[in-house]
């Protein structure tokens, strides 16, 4: 079972702290240690099985990413993927 990078980390804002996620086993531990018990819902339990999956080779890292982002924006913890690009001259 090989670790299964995202294309882009994710941020995710604590109370008191922040935590970057860049891959499928860092976004396990995460929901596993760190995770409110409070939000542990449905969109928890895909984005844990997801990533899961995208360890053992079913799904992407994409779909991995994607769960996980969603699962972090319904907890409330989603604080960026990364910092905006300024594109004024």
């Amino acid at each position: 079972m090989d670790d299964v990078r995202f294309a882009e980390p994710i941020t995710l804002k604590f109370q008191s702290s922040e935590r970057k996620v860049a891959s499928s086993w860092e976004a396990i531990e995460c929901m596993r240690q760190q995770w409110p018990d409070r939000a542990r819902g449905r969109s928890w339990r895909a984005a844990y099985r997801t990533c899961r999956d995208a360890l053992d080779g079913w799904r992407t890292a994409r779909d991995a990413r994607k769960a996980f982002v969603r699962a972090a924006r319904k907890a409330g913890l989603f604080a960026s993927a990364r910092k905006p690009v300024d594109r004024a001259g």
